[in-house]
């Protein structure tokens, strides 16, 4: 059996046999992991299946740094050929319509609401993944500019921000205020995207509470995007104010909550320089 450096042609075989299975695996439909590895095996340079496996995992590794889903039987392996980045970041580019799918389970409708969403405890450094791990995941989200991806994915954006205002309203609703749900607004809908939130509802209590909503398909620590003027309204109403993180959206929307001062949570990088003439 081959122990030789996997080939770009190999590299991009097994990407698209994991994008396959990952399809299925999100739809709900049944696949057969045995099936696809034998299926690979004449097709590749005399690998054997534990070789297939083990990159069926590497490339689990590399959706975690994109903050893409993953097949969730395939634990990420790190460590990898920098060239499967390249060969999934190849996929992605040839099949847009996988990142601006919106899948977040069964469809609501009218009669049915939105169940809550498990809000948990932000990232910390007491639970992080190991140094290493954290670099590999870190430097791929850097390479890609996976925060600036899912700024630019509308639909998605979009989807998050209704999924929470139907969380809000819930809230509300099972703490007996009626009354205040019924006044949550969708300001970033209503009203546009200037305002430095994007929804305005309330405490059970009746206090304010704006709400930013930031939205990924990938794990907690996945990266994102904050604009200048969110970061200073942020600083302006502190005690109203506050960034609700959706992750996990394209399997089961779970979220977190950051309170200002947002650089005591996070590591705020700046990305871009306004250029301006002489």
């Amino acid at each position: 059996m081959s122990n030789g450096t996997w080939t770009d042609i190999e590299n991009d075989l097994i990407v698209a046999d994991y994008f396959a299975m990952l399809a299925d695996d999100v739809s709900g439909r049944p696949y057969s992991k045995a099936e696809h590895r034998r299926a690979l095996l004449p097709l590749l340079n005399n690998r054997s299946e534990g070789s297939i496996e083990f990159k069926h995992q590497n490339i689990s590794a590399v959706l975690v740094g994109l903050g893409e889903d993953r097949i969730p039987g395939y634990k990420p392996a790190f460590n990898y050929q920098m060239a499967l980045e390249d060969a999934v970041d190849r996929w992605l580019a040839e099949n847009p319509s996988w990142l601006a799918r919106v899948v977040t389970g069964p469809q609501e409708n009218e009669l049915r609401e939105a169940p809550q969403i498990w809000v948990g405890p932000p990232p910390t450094l007491s639970n992080q993944p190991p140094p290493q791990e954290l670099e590999q995941v870190l430097r791929v989200a850097r390479k890609f500019d996976v925060a600036a991806r899912d700024e630019r994915n509308r639909a998605l954006g979009r989807a998050g921000e209704e999924r929470a205002l139907k969380h809000e309203r819930a809230q509300l609703r099972s703490a007996g205020r009626d009354d205040l749900a019924r006044k949550v607004i969708w300001v970033s809908e209503e009203e546009g995207d200037g305002a430095g939130y994007d929804i305005a509802s309330f405490e059970p209590d009746g206090r304010p509470r704006l709400i930013e909503v930031k939205t990924t398909n990938g794990w907690e620590r996945t990266p994102f995007h904050i604009t200048r003027n969110e970061l200073a309204v942020a600083e302006e109403r502190r005690s109203e104010w506050c960034l609700f993180r959706l992750w996990n959206f394209s399997r089961e929307p779970k979220a977190f909550e950051l309170r200002p001062p947002l650089d005591a949570h996070v590591s705020l990088t700046a990305t871009a320089f306004q250029a301006s003439f002489h």
